[in-house]
């Protein structure tokens, strides 16, 4: 069995108060029309159509894929007519209708869809007890007879709560033809897809339904209200796969994953934190409150304070990193490493049991073994054109309010003052330190406001 699959994405989105489409505003971290387009994947088809409208040239720019093929609705005058659009890349044994703004939409109901479709046509189905806006399934002696747009239901026929999702799917030729047979006799003056279940029943085709059993699944995205609804019950799904896999979420509703998020046993992932791209959480990892986690790996052990930014970084085990601790890109932190409050550190190698506890900022360097880092110390990298390197050895102790100013090297076993301005290398073992000659001035008065 081949087959193509029809994604129908031309819409403006007008609720959106948006310059951006509809099916290209974010969730979880990626545009709507790329989840349909990673389900769609998942099923292997022969061909995909993208039917595009309204700034078509920004979703082609952004969606890059070259299994692809793009078709224009110019206007917008139904759904039947966005399918007719894709008629020319209708080569496959069977044809699937997909929504770019029904982000959610599961694999396995569209296996099912498809699988029913054998007799000709099969649609996806939702009861819904408040079924006001929705067209609604109409049936007879249980079999379906067609589907009628909300606005030309009848008051009787508004009471029906079976109503249809607009996914469907047809062997393709019966599908051709039914959609040369669309007619825009209707309220909205519009080709309505649905229509073509009529059709089919007038020619004895049996049309079988597949129904939904997450409402969440079958939502279509029209407002940011309705964006935030998803991306909540998203949230919400992804929470409760981690805690069936042992992790403990303090609060299923206040977690954003923004990506994939893989957890080790016994990872503890406090309210308010936020996951973006591919994060890796060890064995008994503890992430604190209110943190921020970026294409990183932490490793066993390890715990992340409240309020801690890490972006692209590798934190390794028995670490702890914040309260609001930075991590830029490029920081590897080896094992037994403490960066706490106020700390910065960025393109750098942190070597195992070395202390970055307050107010400093580290860049552009290679810290080594059981080095202490006091309060304020600043490695300065930067010339204003180019970075340079600090190299720290190992059992080192830097005294606090320490400027070191790259690029130079700190021996082994050395001591820093407090208060220095390091300039150049800094011999092993010994004691180095910079500072004025502290004077006091006798009888000094104070300056007083008159």
């Amino acid at each position: 069995m081949t087959l193509s699959i029809v994604i129908l994405a031309a819409g403006k989105g007008t609720r959106m108060n948006s310059q951006l489409p509809k099916v290209l505003q974010p969730l979880a971290g990626k545009p709507i029309l790329q989840y349909v387009l990673d389900t769609t994947h998942s099923l292997h088809p022969n061909n995909i159509s993208i039917v595009a409208g309204y700034k078509s040239e920004i979703l082609r720019e952004l969606i890059k894929d070259k299994n692809i093929s793009w078709r224009i609705q110019d206007t917008q005058l139904g759904t039947g007519h966005a399918v007719i659009q894709a008629i020319p890349d209708l080569n496959s044994d069977k044809t699937l209708i997909l929504y770019g703004d029904v982000p959610l939409i599961k694999k396995a109901d569209l296996q099912s869809l498809i699988r029913k479709s054998d007799t000709g046509l099969a649609v996806m189905t939702y009861i819904k007890n408040d079924a006001n806006g929705y067209g609604r399934i109409l049936r007879e002696d249980n079999n379906i007879q067609g589907i009628i747009e909300d606005k030309d239901c009848s008051e009787e026929q508004k009471k029906i709560k079976e109503i249809n999702t607009g996914i469907l799917a047809a062997d393709t030729k019966y599908l051709k033809q039914w959609l040369n047979r669309l007619t825009n006799e209707n309220a909205q003056k519009e080709y309505y897809l649905t229509d073509i279940v009529k059709f089919a029943v007038e020619d004895n085709i049996t049309v079988l339904s597949h129904e939904v059993k997450e409402e969440i699944s079958m939502l279509g995205v029209n407002s940011k209200s309705e964006l935030a609804y998803i991306e909540r019950g998203l949230q919400l799904n992804k929470a409760e796969e981690l805690m069936e896999k042992g992790v403990t979420v303090l609060d299923p509703n206040r977690i954003d994953i923004r990506g994939h998020l893989k957890c080790g046993q016994d990872v503890t992932i406090d309210i308010g934190c936020i996951f973006e791209g591919n994060v890796n959480l060890g064995n008994n990892v503890h992430v604190k409150p209110y943190s921020f986690i970026k294409n990183s790996d932490i490793d066993e052990n390890s715990t992340i304070e409240a309020f801690s930014h890490i972006d692209s970084s590798k934190v390794g085990s028995s670490c702890r990193v914040g309260p609001y601790a930075r991590l830029r890109p490029g920081t590897v932190l080896e094992s037994e490493v403490h960066i706490g409050n106020y700390v910065e550190i960025k393109n750098s190698l942190v070597d195992q049991g070395t202390k970055i506890n307050h107010l400093s900022y580290i860049g552009d360097s290679e810290i080594g073994k059981n080095v202490n880092i006091g309060a304020g110390t600043i490695t300065c990298n930067y010339d204003g054109v180019d970075k340079h390197k600090t190299i720290i050895e190992d059992d080192v102790f830097v005294g606090s309010n320490t400027q070191i100013v790259a690029p130079l090297k700190v021996g082994k076993g050395a001591t820093i003052g407090a208060g220095s301005t390091i300039t150049k290398d800094v011999p092993k073992n010994d004691l180095t330190l910079s500072r004025a000659k502290q004077k006091t001035i006798s009888g000094w008065a104070k300056p007083v406001k008159k």
